[in-house]
């Protein structure tokens, strides 16, 4: 995209001086903007998508709600679905795998309340500086229509090779950085946890490594198939399912076993199992799947884009009414003992 006509404080300018941010978000609200729209169509037996430009305000484009409708022309479903959305991302970042590994590396309770604090308000910064990523990579130029994953190293090449060079550089280090922390949780949760308390397998330390490097091996094949599958959809989009998928999954064995005490193992195992699941099988029959499948998002059976607003209330549900139901005959005074002191912290 590109600026179609700038204006500042009602004049048009042919081109802008240096500006702080909230003068930049200002000039694109008084402005108009060109912008790619694809329009896909058949052509024998392939699918052949066209894209054009087309001219709106800028104060058009600067409004919220654009992605789901929930304001002039909303439904009931586009609604559910921005709901959905808020509720994946705002519980599924305490849920994240390689976030949750994280708190075995701090030594008091007060150590891990204080690194929260700042990994979230780090994480809340970033967020709003993808809000001018975004539209600076628009306005300037240089967005591929095609892949909107590249906005930023676009716009950093935009501004020279050696921000270019940066930009790349945080990139790989950051995939890297989370990629290995997701792989490290992949492996001890099946070896450690799975195998050996849950399944009672008894390993030796040597079997245990050889294991976990097997499973390395194929959680890291399955995630290179996922990434070739998925490689045409917005990887902002994907991280809204895998938060949904986390927060369904974990979230609320952690919350109900830190502040209900009747919460049981079978009702923790039962939620998880459920979560996974129902968040899984929403996915797989959701309009981003149907199409990816070809067979037409509108054909989808499950018009949720995000499973986030049943698969989370279902997870908590099933814990509840499984702790329910296997409640221990006599609870001991040590495991009390253990719940008070959870809860404590």
């Amino acid at each position: 995209g590109s600026f179609a006509k700038i204006m500042v404080d009602g004049e048009e300018v042919d081109s802008l001086e240096r500006v702080d941010a909230f003068q930049f978000l200002a000039t694109i609200q008084q402005s108009e903007v060109t912008q790619f729209v694809p329009v896909s169509f058949a052509e024998g037996e392939e699918r052949v998508t066209v894209w054009y430009q087309r001219v709106m305000p800028g104060e058009r484009l600067m409004r919220p709600g654009v992605r789901f409708k929930i304001d002039e022309g909303s439904t009931l479903l586009s609604k559910l679905d921005f709901v959905s959305l808020m509720l994946a991302l705002f519980l599924g970042t305490a849920a994240l795998p390689h976030i949750l590994i994280r708190y075995y590396t701090v030594r008091r309770p007060r150590d891990a309340r204080k690194s929260t604090v700042v990994a979230i308000a780090t994480i809340g910064f970033f967020y709003i500086l993808t809000l001018f990523l975004g539209m600076g990579a628009m306005v300037s130029g240089v967005l591929d229509v095609e892949s909107s994953n590249m906005s930023a190293p676009l716009l950093a090449q935009n501004f020279g090779v050696i921000l270019f060079a940066c930009i790349s550089a945080l990139a790989f280090a950051t995939v890297l950085g989370t990629v290995s922390g997701l792989i490290v949780a992949s492996c001890g949760a099946v070896v450690h946890d799975l195998m050996h308390h849950f399944m009672g397998m008894k390993l030796s330390e040597q079997s245990q490594v050889r294991t976990g490097k097997v499973v390395a091996a194929v959680v890291g094949s399955i995630a290179i198939l996922l990434g070739i599958v998925f490689k045409d959809t917005n990887v902002s989009f994907l991280v809204g399912l895998a938060f949904a998928v986390a927060a369904s999954a974990n979230l609320p064995s952690i919350v109900m076993l830190l502040f209900w005490k009747r919460t049981t193992a079978r009702g923790i195992t039962a939620s998880i199992l459920a979560g996974i699941v129902s968040s899984l099988g929403l996915i797989l029959f959701s309009p981003m799947m149907w199409n990816i499948y070809g067979l037409g998002a509108a054909n989808a059976p499950v018009p949720l884009e995000n499973p986030g607003i049943i698969s989370i209330p279902l997870s908590f549900v099933v814990l509840v009414v499984v702790s329910l139901a296997t409640q221990p005959a006599h609870v001991s005074a040590a495991d009390a003992q253990v719940q008070a002191e959870l809860i404590a912290k």
